[in-house]
């Protein structure tokens, strides 16, 4: 049988005879024994050298002229599988190769061998196992020879492609090399579907995902519903025909993937598109200046003005702004999920560091006060009502880039190869959103503070010292009050209130201290005078404590009438110590301020309308049984000002912080706080009272101070 290639019969012995072999192996040392399986061995090697010779006519065209080629072979077959597994794969791996020299063959050649050639590869493999679909029916299916075959086309592409690129001698240009790619992994998803390959979820699903940043709704989806959502997405566009790809073997369907083949866990996803990762350096700088460009164009389009019936109260930069960065974040992650989608990561860092710089920069610059001394903003600014509204909507807009930059990372981090998800980071991004919230807010009391300056002097020319009679509050009160109604009622419209309590916080400490120092710069008080001044005080007080009414945010009233009535508490208790009588000043300058120094004691004095000569007794005396407050002490015992940096420059500086995703507006203040510009609030009020009292005086220790 083994002469004459009577396969079929010969394979139904062999097995029989391989069986009983197997029952006789302890007696080997059996001389028939031995005798009879070298026999054995003899007739193995006759047949697997006919096979070996039959199945070399395969692909030649013998099976088209010879009909009863094909049925032999299949016989052959069973014969292969009664031999040793070691036959199998060699007769396997051998069709391979010899299916293979061709398409080597052509497509090493000068005029296929190009990038932009790459999809006619796929296209002949395709048309290759169409075309000998019929012929290869003689192959067992567990043999899985459809399945070998693909995978040694796909190491021959990949070494043959890898070869083309490395040996470009210019950058290829972006249109052909992200054709070939695309191709490259629309082939590779085909066969993952054909031959059962370990995808979890289709990509073209997770654009959806993606669709998903910065739309301002509640992503807290459990992960049961977002698969069952995937899967009934994925199982339509199954039952529609809608794969998005031309289909590798026309007559596929659900129920014929080869699931079983042996290491099913091979994963084709990358086996030949992974070589282009260290050549996609264009495509990634091309998107960079694509990002670039349309951020240069939205922001000169951007009218800084909310539409009507708006309820996010956004900039359309920022949306058109993440809206780009989405449709990137698409096309990349089609083509890759490696190295080259972390660098485009690293570019959405870059344009969005690049945006708040902008924000940044259309903010009013300059200032002069208080405020100023903390923050280093120089000059005045003056800021107009549309100015206030605009610097309302970069908050805003700062604030929602500062939470969708969060979203952003969190699904690139979904997406990208897991070796880089630790290092997908949006923490100084988000830093730097924070800063511009904090410069915005502080550039808004500064602007208010500068409204303030004609009142604040119109305060100082008031004759007090020749008043004789108390009358209703002072024309710089209401004038302070028609600035607030002005100001006050759009910016608690248009912020929030977290970031209102931030702002009214602020104001509250810088309008207190400023108008305890302002007191000093006016000159004699009279009795009448004082109590005059003492109303108006009271006055700004009720309208401090007014302005969360007037701005319709009355959650922020508490803890924000507690902070007004402590501020504004200092200026009460001056004017009461400059009421008391001359023999009691001292104890009540003693009592109301502990922490006092004889200078401002002496100018406590100067405003009583006391001379020289009659100063120098009650100071004495002063001295004497005061705290013990020397020249040397005052400047220790003064609460030290906390360091604070220049103004920043164009580029807004990356501060170095703790790692993490900011999940509110409370966090964005708390880590603009320690960023050290202009949040913290604690400590920073007596600085600035100390500052702004300390203003006018041509000497002492806190002038030198600011004169060093």
């Amino acid at each position: 049988m083994a002469s004459k290639r009577q396969y079929k019969e010969a394979a139904a012995q062999l097995e029989a005879v391989s069986q009983l072999c197997n029952h006789f192996e302890a007696y080997r040392d059996v001389p028939k024994i031995t005798e009879l399986r070298a026999k054995l061995n003899n007739i193995k090697q006759i047949l697997k050298s006919h096979v070996f010779s039959d199945f070399s006519s395969l692909g030649t065209g013998k099976e088209t002229e010879e009909t009863n080629l094909l049925q032999h072979l299949s016989d052959c077959c069973l014969v292969v599988d009664a031999l040793e597994s070691s036959v199998r794969e060699e007769v396997v791996n051998n069709f391979c190769s010899r299916e293979l020299t061709s398409y080597e063959q052509i497509f090493e050649g000068a005029e296929l061998a190009r990038l932009d050639k790459t999809e006619r590869r796929y296209a002949w493999i395709k048309r290759r196992i169409r075309t000998n679909e019929e012929i290869w029916k003689i192959f067992p299916a567990s043999w899985h020879v459809p399945y070998r075959l693909c995978i040694q086309f796909c190491k021959k592409t990949r070494k043959q492609v890898e070869s083309i690129l490395v040996n470009m001698k210019e950058k290829p240009e972006v249109a052909a090399l992200l054709q070939a790619l695309q191709s490259t992994v629309e082939f590779e998803k085909e066969l993952e579907n054909k031959f059962g390959g370990d995808v979890p979820i289709p990509t073209r699903d997770i654009g959806d995902d993606i669709e998903e940043i910065g739309t301002w709704e509640n992503s807290s989806q459990n992960v049961s519903k977002i698969r069952k959502q995937y899967e009934k997405k994925f199982a339509a566009g199954q039952e529609s025909g809608e794969s998005g790809l031309l289909p590798l073997f026309q007559q596929e369907t659900t129920g014929n993937k080869d699931l079983s083949v042996p290491g099913a866990g091979f994963n084709f996803r990358g086996i030949i598109s992974s070589c282009f990762e260290p050549h996609l350096t264009p495509y990634i700088e091309l998107e960079e200046k694509t990002l670039m460009e349309h951020l240069e164009k939205v922001v000169q389009e951007e009218t800084w003005g909310i539409e009507y019936g708006s309820q996010n109260n956004v900039l359309h930069s920022s949306t058109q702004l993440f809206t780009d960065i989405k449709k990137s974040l698409k096309r990349c992650s089609v083509l890759s999920k490696n190295q080259t989608l972390f660098n485009l990561f690293k570019v959405f860092q870059r344009v969005l560091k690049a945006y708040a710089t902008k924000l940044f920069l259309k903010l009013p610059k300059g200032g002069t006060g208080i405020v100023a001394a903390a923050t280093g903003m120089d000059g005045q600014i003056k800021v107009s009502d549309r100015d206030e509204r605009v610097i309302c909507h970069i908050v805003n807009s700062s604030e929602y880039c500062h939470k969708t930059c969060g979203e952003l990372a969190e699904k690139v981090s979904e997406i990208v190869d897991p070796h880089y998800v630790d290092v997908v980071d949006m923490s100084e991004v988000q830093d730097e959103f924070s800063a511009v919230i904090t410069r915005s807010l502080v550039t808004l009391v500064l602007g208010i503070e500068t409204k303030f300056d004609a009142e604040m002097a119109a305060m100082t020319r008031v004759p007090w010292g020749t008043l004789d009679s108390v009358g209703d509050q002072s024309g710089y009160v209401n004038g302070i009050n028609t600035i607030l109604s002005g100001s006050i009622p759009v910016l608690g419209n248009h912020l929030t209130p977290v970031y209102f309590q931030f702002f009214l916080d602020k104001l509250a400490s810088s309008l207190g201290p400023r108008f305890y120092a302002n007191i000093f710069r006016c000159k004699q008080l009279s009795e009448a005078g004082a109590q005059q001044m003492l109303l108006d005080t009271q006055a700004m007080k009720t309208i401090l404590l007014e302005i969360p009414s007037l701005a319709r945010q009355t959650s922020t009233a508490a803890s924000y009438s507690k902070f007004v009535s402590r501020e504004m508490s200092r200026a009460e208790a001056l004017l009461k110590v400059i009421l008391s009588p001359i023999d009691s000043v001292a104890d009540t300058y003693r009592a109301l301020f502990p922490e006092g120094t004889p200078m401002e004691f002496q100018r406590i004095l100067e405003l009583k309308g006391l001379k020289k000569a009659d100063q120098q007794s009650i100071l004495d005396d002063f001295n004497k049984h005061g705290p013990g407050f020397t020249q040397a002490s005052v400047s220790a015992a003064m609460p030290q000002p906390v360091p604070t940096p220049p103004a920043l420059p164009l580029a807004i500086t990356n501060p170095a912080t703790a790692a993490g995703f900011i999940a509110n507006s409370e966090d964005v203040l708390t880590r603009a706080a320690a960023l050290g510009r202009g949040a913290a609030t604690t400590g920073f009020k007596k600085f600035i009272a100390l500052t702004e009292a300390a203003k006018d005086r041509k000497d002492g220790p806190l002038r030198r101070l600011f004169n060093a």
